[in-house]
């Protein structure tokens, strides 16, 4: 059945009554969430494995409650923040066992870049941290080798790889000291898509993941891959700057 209005709605009326339904559901998530958090804060004996049961149980619920979020309403976004943030706070030595050394910014602006071909989450992204971050010019070859006057990333042997159970671009945003609210959120993504370990929820994962499926299945070239690619996390950083950094 396909509806083109509803008698007496305009869309924006329509989009707004599906978001109050689903803000009513994620605010029972968040009040269960805060309450977790705020007992592992207060170290009110509940353990580790106690509290991992409890975040998957509310991590389930708020997958049940994003697949009909047709709207991706904005607190979807807080409550997925939150449900992460919680995710860490369990496992603060996951990152932290796996030494990232320090890269200036500065050292890398005149960089000749290279990586694999036909690059995926994890390359693109980190195509598009070298392009906002370092050099929006620079210089990005893909082949299966690298000269001896280019910086590798997601490489065997490159400057930039997997680290433990980091993925290339949450080593790069690591390694140049990049913090912010919005480019956690791209880097818990691109984990998720890169690793598939469950450890972060964010509603836009599984739309993500579906386009860079189509775009890699498509025959298009590495240039053309990277172009979209580096519009499609330019556009996700500034959502989530605007969402999560001034919460709206």
């Amino acid at each position: 059945m396909r509806i083109t209005q509803f008698e007496g709605l305009t869309d924006q009326q329509v989009v707004a009554l599906f978001c109050a339904a689903r803000v009513e559901d994620y605010r029972h998530i968040e009040t269960h969430a805060a309450d977790l958090r705020q007992n592992l804060a207060d170290g009110k004996g509940m353990d580790v494995s106690q509290a991992r049961d409890t975040l998957g149980k509310l991590r389930r619920r708020y997958a049940e409650i994003a697949r009909i979020d047709y709207f991706e309403c904005t607190e979807g976004r807080r409550v997925a923040s939150l449900l992460n943030d919680i995710e860490r706070s369990l496992s603060p030595a996951a990152s932290a066992g796996h030494y990232v050394p320090h890269a200036d910014v500065a050292q890398y602006r005149d960089k000749r870049w290279v990586t694999r071909p036909h690059p995926y989450v994890d390359r693109l992204a980190c195509a598009w941290l070298i392009r906002h971050f370092v050099n929006p010019q620079a210089s990005i070859r893909y082949s299966n080798r690298a000269n001896q006057d280019e910086v590798a990333f997601d490489m065997n042997q490159g400057e930039f790889g997997h680290r433990g159970n980091l993925c290339t671009f949450e080593t790069m945003k690591l390694a140049f000291g990049l913090e912010s609210p919005g480019l956690q959120a791209i880097a818990e993504i691109v984990h998720e898509i890169d690793l598939h370990d469950d450890r972060y929820a964010w509603p836009e994962i599984a739309g993500i993941e579906t386009l860079l499926s189509g775009w890699s299945m498509a025959s298009l070239s590495d240039v053309e891959l990277e172009s979209k690619g580096v519009s499609l996390f330019e556009g996700l950083y500034s959502a989530f700057s605007r969402s999560l950094e001034t919460g709206k």
